[in-house]
């Protein structure tokens, strides 16, 4: 279904791995990707990615149908996982899933809740949230909610009752499908080395729901910011530097204007290929075109 998961064929690649005398697997973050679907930029911290919950295990459920699945365009290519057609195919049979499940009535679930209550119900209420705004970035949002005021909360989580639930419910599938599978790898001798990313994005539930911990002004933006505080932007063969924020390493100047000598001098689709975080913005209003913006940091 497009994309590796918590599926029969990972259980496999640990029957795999021993029959190969490994002792170790070694993973990249579990955490929800954003723009880019780079796993170093996630919605959040504690959060795990919804496009690991296996299909099949719903199948068994009796949540999804097979043929429901099957009908998804999920790409044509097996070597590439097409994020775009997953999004948009994952999340409307997931939704589904949770629609079936009469999770509201499941009292493990209810317990998964209490149990992570710390940062559960944060998360799931910024994604509802976030969905609500057309996927804009938090400090794009309504001041209220984006503030956090009280009743603001209050009348969000009545709005969208059912669709943080939604993210909870994911949440709940995911830990209980991950869970399992680490243990099988465990109890077959196999230790999972993990990976996080090293630095909170700025656009998660994180810093949405604990501006405190870091270095905001006022307006909840960043006085600073760790790495490459700048972007490149290529139009009509044109690239530009574009400073974004201060602070970051001194070698970061040099290093964005030698990708812009990549970019101008050998070929803009050269800059699809830099390890960077990638985004298309809207049509310009008195050109039509879009602007491609990267997001890059070096060491």
């Amino acid at each position: 279904y497009g994309i590796g998961c918590f599926s029969k064929e990972a259980y496999e690649f640990v029957d795999f791995l021993v029959e190969a005398g490994q002792k170790y697997w070694q993973i990249l973050p579990l955490g929800p990707t954003s723009y880019g679907d780079s796993p170093y930029q996630s919605f959040s911290t504690f959060a795990g990615n919804p496009y690991f919950i296996d299909l099949d295990t719903l199948i068994e459920e009796g949540v999804l149908e097979k043929e429901e699945c099957d009908a998804c365009d999920f790409g044509d290519d097996p070597e590439d996982v097409d994020y775009g057609k997953i999004y948009e195919a994952r999340f409307a049979l997931l939704r589904k899933a949770y629609e079936r499940s009469n999770v509201g009535e499941n009292a493990e679930f209810h317990a998964f809740q209490e149990k992570e209550r710390f940062w559960l119900r944060d998360y799931a209420v910024f994604m509802a949230v976030k969905k609500r705004f057309g996927d804009i970035a938090w400090d794009g949002w309504a001041d209220d909610i984006r503030f956090r005021w009280p009743n603001a909360m209050e009348y969000y989580q009545r709005e969208l009752y059912f669709d943080i639930e939604f993210y909870e419910y994911l949440q709940y599938m995911f830990y209980k499908q991950w869970t399992k599978l680490k243990s099988y790898a465990n109890e077959k001798g196999i230790r999972i080395i993990g990976d996080i990313p090293i630095y909170v994005a700025y656009d998660s539930a994180d810093a949405w729901s604990h501006p405190e911990l870091f270095q905001f002004d006022e307006a909840c933006r960043p006085m600073a910011v760790a790495g490459c505080p700048g972007a490149i932007r290529y139009i009509d063969g044109i690239t530009t530097e574009i400073r974004v924020l201060t602070g970051g390493s001194s070698a970061c100047p040099n290093a964005l204007r030698c990708m812009i000598w990549c970019g101008s001098t050998i070929s803009g689709d050269l800059m699809n290929i830099i390890p960077s975080h990638s985004e298309t913005r809207l049509p310009s209003l008195a050109t039509g075109s879009r602007d491609r913006v990267w997001i890059c940091s070096v060491r």
